[in-house]
């Protein structure tokens, strides 16, 4: 009697990500979010969808863990929604990894060579007190894209450089401890590729810039307010440390298909 061989068999239920990311409306809220945190009403405005729809689907979002939610620290009464790319990323690892174990994707890393020869990125950080959320941003992205991107930070109302986020750098090999807090009216004249704001208050009052750049937002706290002593809040500065470098290593390489779309655009003129 012969022995049938043994086959693979993948499950015939499709992955929680496929059923989740395959609605047509949960896939362009997922996009949106991707490019910043955004709260219900703006998605109702991109999407051209009422309010009871899109909760619905983001509600499903995030209970499949695809999307986080934040009170807003500048309205009580409304919430940021942001994605999350990390569980996106495991997610959709493992879908492929479903289907057959020779589909599961491997993530790409970032080639951030590839924008030398265009230019440095110009980006401009945003926070209130301009004392620890964009300072830790500034140090991170120019670090982590090997120095092809240019940061620089600014606040609505500047405080001064909070220890702790001095603190959490140093442990990442960055000495911030002579940098200085500035008003963002210091570079309302100045061109940007991307302005990011890191804080709900000051996203309220941002101005328009010239340059015209990409406005991002992520919903992050402020640090500062999750202890009575520097030392009772060091915790949420790495907290917020560790959110900003997940956050940019997402970041990079939008910023480098942008340069490539750029370079491929002026050569076709």
């Amino acid at each position: 009697m012969t022995r049938r061989s043994e086959t693979y068999r993948p499950s015939t239920d499709p992955p929680p990500f496929v059923r989740l990311a395959s609605h047509p409306l949960r896939w362009q809220v997922l996009c949106e979010l991707v490019k910043s945190d955004r709260t219900v009403t703006e998605l109702m405005l991109l999407l051209d969808e009422p309010q009871s729809l899109v909760s619905y689907h983001l509600r499903l979002l995030r209970d499949g863990g695809l999307v986080t939610t934040r009170r807003s620290s500048a309205d009580g009464r409304d919430s940021y929604y942001a994605i999350d790319l990390l569980a996106c990323r495991e997610a959709l690892q493992g879908a492929g990894g479903a289907l057959h174990p020779m589909l599961r994707l491997a993530p790409v890393a970032s080639d951030c060579s590839r924008t030398r020869g265009a230019g440095r990125r110009r980006v401009l950080f945003l926070c209130t007190g301009n004392s620890a959320r964009s300072q830790i941003a500034e140090a991170l992205i120019e670090r982590m894209s090997d120095g092809t991107i240019r940061a620089v930070s600014a606040g609505s109302a500047p405080k001064s450089l909070h220890p702790n986020a001095v603190r959490v750098l140093r442990r990442r090999g960055i000495d911030i401890s002579a940098n200085r807090t500035k008003h963002l009216d210091e570079f309302r004249s100045e061109r940007f590729d991307a302005v990011i704001t890191l804080c709900d208050r000051v996203r309220e009052v941002c101005p328009e810039f010239p340059s015209k750049p990409q406005l991002v937002h992520w919903s992050i706290p402020d640090p500062a307010l999750e202890g009575a002593t520097d030392r009772a809040s060091y915790p949420a500065f790495e907290r917020t440390a560790s959110e900003l470098e997940t956050r940019i290593s997402f970041r990079l390489p939008l910023f480098e298909r942008t340069s490539i779309e750029r370079r491929s655009t002026h050569g076709q003129r």
